[in-house]
């Protein structure tokens, strides 16, 4: 007999009703599904990238709506195909695998740093602001970048606020914090922790992407730092008061409490009783129904115990995460049919994706999935470009981390790095630009910005591809 114990939990009354579906979930072969089944997930990505530019307005007010409309037109067809059980049982391993425990931890991160308020006089220099962003940079892999942007942000504008030049600031704050800096453990970035969800350890990250991870945050720190520079020589000379409000920290609560999500986030990969809990074909593992759980009372505490002020003082709101949470619903439900017939490989709908990524031997080629994982992830949003890709390479975690470790590599920092190409990459983006705009600076349009990205960062991803993939 197993050492692990499985416990299978009946939900008596509706789990009757559904006593077949975990049968018609499994049985279910991607190789048979036509490539009509993806449309639904291109609808909401394209929605994303395109509905805020020519109707923002009608965006603002109704992508919820678009969101829950996308992910029904997947689902309805999907049920009169092959019935109501097997709608809803990948409705809810949709749901339960993925998208709850991501918002969740995203969640915790957002509210946890949206309590520390860092007050006082901040005088903008190219030192001080090279320093932030380098601090930020490093933060990102410990509390997230959502975490880290949320963080310091603020703090950098009103550093700059006298300044003509500022938004030169904000993308390399986006570039680097926001994303490049997000690489070195799940909590980083979302991508990295749908990964830790597929059983992906911990720490590899931290070992497999740290060469590229220092290269890439090197050299445009060192580009901000000469870009600020020529910038900081044309402002005027403004003056300013004699009189300085010391730096101090409000909110000090949540560095504990966010001691504490990164300890949660560590016991459920270290910690593995054995126990699941069957819940319609999903099995939740004990550890994780701990985790989030948990992380749920982390976030109550950070809401009851943060003074008023320190939220006040971050201009918080729950809007930022309130787009993610409804955007990533819909996302991870249309993913569905995507990833079971990236499972099929060479067998399913999208053997030219296969053919395209792999040698004549079947082999991966690394520096494809590198350019394949950024380039999609750019205007795809990359954590579920990230999944994709994921799967594509056989979406086993135990294979990928050993003999498959230049691939998986190269899949984290294709999704990781290249979400900061254009503002759909990766949901910070979207918050800092916010933030940015909320305090009247003119950020760069949707295309402005990825030429930003186009001059700056595609030649340092040809460089970073050809180092190390």
């Amino acid at each position: 007999m197993s050492t692990s114990v499985t416990m299978r939990r009946s939900w008596q009354g509706l789990a009757l009703l559904l006593l077949p579906l975990t049968a018609s979930a499994a049985s279910l072969d991607g190789a048979t599904l036509s490539p009509l089944w993806a449309l639904p997930f291109a609808g909401i990505l394209l929605s994303i990238a395109i509905v805020p530019l020519i109707a923002p307005h009608a965006w603002h007010a109704h992508f919820g709506k678009i969101s829950a409309a996308w992910a029904l037109v997947f689902l309805v067809p999907f049920a009169l195909r092959f019935g109501t059980q097997a709608a809803f049982a990948t409705f809810v391993h949709a749901m339960l695998e993925e998208y709850v425990p991501f918002i969740i931890l995203l969640t915790a991160l957002f509210t946890v740093a949206g309590g520390i308020c860092l007050h006082g006089d901040l005088h903008g220099s190219p030192r001080l602001n090279t320093g932030l962003l380098a601090l930020g940079t490093v933060l990102a892999s410990i509390m997230g970048t959502t975490g880290a942007a949320m963080l310091l942000i603020r703090p950098l504008l009103r550093a700059n606020e006298h300044c003509r030049h500022v938004v030169h600031r904000v993308v390399f704050f986006i570039f680097l914090v926001a994303n490049a800096g997000g690489s070195l453990s799940p909590l980083g970035d979302p991508p990295l922790f749908l990964g830790f969800l597929n059983g992906v350890s911990f720490f590899w990250t931290t070992v497999h992407l740290a060469a590229p991870t220092l290269f890439i945050c090197v050299v445009l720190l060192a580009l901000f730092y000469v870009l600020d520079r020529y910038y900081f020589a044309k402002e005027e000379v403004v003056h300013r008061s004699e009189v300085k409000t010391p730096l101090r920290v409000e909110g000090k609560i949540n560095f504990v409490l966010l001691a504490a999500v990164v300890a949660l986030v560590l016991m459920s990969g270290l910690w593995k009783p054995g126990i699941e809990f069957d819940v319609f074909g999903t099995h939740v593992g004990l550890q994780n129904v701990v985790r989030d759980a948990l992380l749920v009372v982390v976030t109550l505490l950070s809401l009851i115990l943060t003074p008023k002020s320190a939220r006040a003082g971050n201009a918080f709101n729950w809007a930022p995460i309130e787009e993610v949470a409804k955007l990533f619903a819909a996302i991870f439900v249309t993913i569905a049919p995507v990833i079971m017939i990236l499972r099929a490989g060479a067998d399913g709908a999208f053997a030219g994706i296969v053919h395209m990524v792999t040698d004549s031997s079947g082999k991966p080629i690394d520096i494809a999935y590198f350019w394949a994982t950024g380039l999609l992830s750019s205007f795809l949003d990359n954590a579920p470009t990230y999944l994709v890709f994921f799967n594509l390479a056989g979406g086993d975690a135990p294979t990928l981390m050993t003999t498959g470790a230049s691939t998986l590599a190269a899949i984290s920092a294709g999704a990781v790095f290249m979400g900061a190409n254009s503002y759909i990459g990766n949901a910070p983006n979207f918050m800092v630009k916010a933030i940015a705009e909320s305090r009247g600076i003119v950020m760069p349009g949707f295309f402005a910005y990825v030429g930003w990205s186009t001059v700056i960062l595609l030649p340092l991803f040809l460089l970073t591809g050809w180092l190390f993939f």
